[in-house]
């Protein structure tokens, strides 16, 4: 039997963990063992779990990097012992997604992996692996990670670091020769062949939902006469559009009703009047009742890989604006949903009007999701690669 390890920073938690779940579902329906290991925040799971570290070790890191820039570079005790299990359980294929984010130590890892013949997949949900230090480039207008990054503006630190982070994960991620990368977008595959990981193999695998829970449900829509506009995300920041909605309040008449999911307490305390503020929630089928109500997603965010809200959204017959951000615009077509120029909160406003007087079917939205976003047909294709790799050995 294959074994499959995934790393992530969450288990079946948040939108990387719930896409690794995902894919240790596929490998045991496909007749694989499977395993997670995570850093914090795990729900139950069909896969064997493995925990790295612990809080104070995710809080140590943290502050870490906060002082030193040094992002990945913490958790050296938790990697170690990590390495240890990894030769314990021999498994065929390590699948790899977020391993940034405070709980784990890349150097210590890749130094083992680029030692073994193990086959290595790494899904890009962001660009961090190809930057000196941040997640999205985009946010910055910054393309030095082109060439190599320096004098970093993503400035939170009290050192800049960039240029030698780049360097060493150049150095040790493009060393690793069973390295294959999977794309979540047709966007990330262009980003990734302009980076040091060109040569490097690279997949598009589209992320997958569940349509058996993300899907029509009739009559939530309410009957008083406003339309329904819903905006979600995981976390709410500036680069996610935030402030770009509370723009819209302001615009917009009071039949507009706007709705976002994903607060935190704070944000909701200080959201501007008319906007109906939810915490983020794990509970998703109050999430499918809250698409089911809305007449329109709105994503304006600037910084994404391939959003799933989108996808979300699309499955519960719900149409999608979002601005011309990275991969966020090849969830939709015409018949699905608005593309946006990025950062044009007129051009939101516009085509938010514009779907109230003309609004696009609920049935086309559904079936593209049916077609393109079926979480078992695109996740299937992650063993289906793995098999492929191994048969190739």
């Amino acid at each position: 039997m294959h074994k499959l390890l995934q790393i992530n920073v969450t288990s079946n938690w948040g939108s990387t963990g719930k896409i690794a779940e995902s894919i240790g579902t596929a490998a045991l329906r496909n007749g694989w063992d499977s395993y997670i290991a995570y850093g914090r925040m795990n729900n139950l799971s069909k896969s064997h779990m493995i925990q790295i570290g612990s809080n104070v070790n995710t809080y140590s890191h943290f502050v870490y990097d906060r002082l030193l820039d040094k992002e990945g570079l913490g958790s050296k005790i938790a990697t170690k012992k990590l390495v240890e299990k990894i030769k314990r359980l021999k498994p065929d294929v390590v699948q790899l997604h977020n391993i940034h984010d405070h709980f784990l130590n890349y150097q210590i890892l890749f130094e083992y992996l680029n030692k073994t013949d193990i086959k290595i997949f790494w899904t890009f949900h962001d660009c961090w692996a190809i930057t000196g230090h941040c997640y999205h480039f985009v946010e910055f207008d910054c393309m030095k990670w082109q060439s190599e990054c320096c004098n970093c503006p993503d400035r939170y630190f009290f050192i800049d670091r960039s240029r030698k982070n780049f360097l060493l994960k150049k150095q040790l991620f493009s060393s690793n020769k069973n390295l294959t990368i999977v794309s979540c977008s047709n966007w990330m595959r262009n980003i990734i062949k302009q980076s040091f990981l060109k040569k490097k193999r690279v997949q598009v695998i589209h992320n997958g939902i569940d349509l058996s829970i993300f899907k029509p449900q009739f009559g939530l829509k309410k009957s008083d006469g406003k339309f329904h506009i819903i905006a979600v995300s995981n976390v709410w920041q500036a680069y996610k559009g935030m402030y770009d909605i509370f723009k819209i309040r302001e615009l917009l008449a009071d039949d507009f009703e706007i709705t976002m999911v994903g607060l935190s307490a704070e944000q909701i305390n200080k959201l501007p009047d008319g906007i109906r503020g939810i915490q983020k929630t794990q509970n998703i089928q109050q999430l499918v009742e809250l698409y089911n109500k809305a007449d329109v997603l709105i994503n304006p965010t600037y910084a994404d890989t391939f959003p799933t809200v989108n996808l979300e959204a699309l499955a519960c017959g719900t149409p999608v604006i979002s601005y011309l951000t990275c991969g966020s615009p090849e969830a939709i077509d015409e018949k699905t949903g608005v593309v946006v120029e990025q950062g044009s909160v007129i051009g939101l406003i516009n085509a938010i009007l514009d779907m109230r007087v003309n609004p696009l079917s609920p049935e086309d939205c559904r079936m593209r999701a049916v077609k393109y976003f079926n979480k078992d047909k695109c996740f299937d294709e992650y063993i289906h690669l793995y098999e492929e790799a191994l048969y190739r050995k």
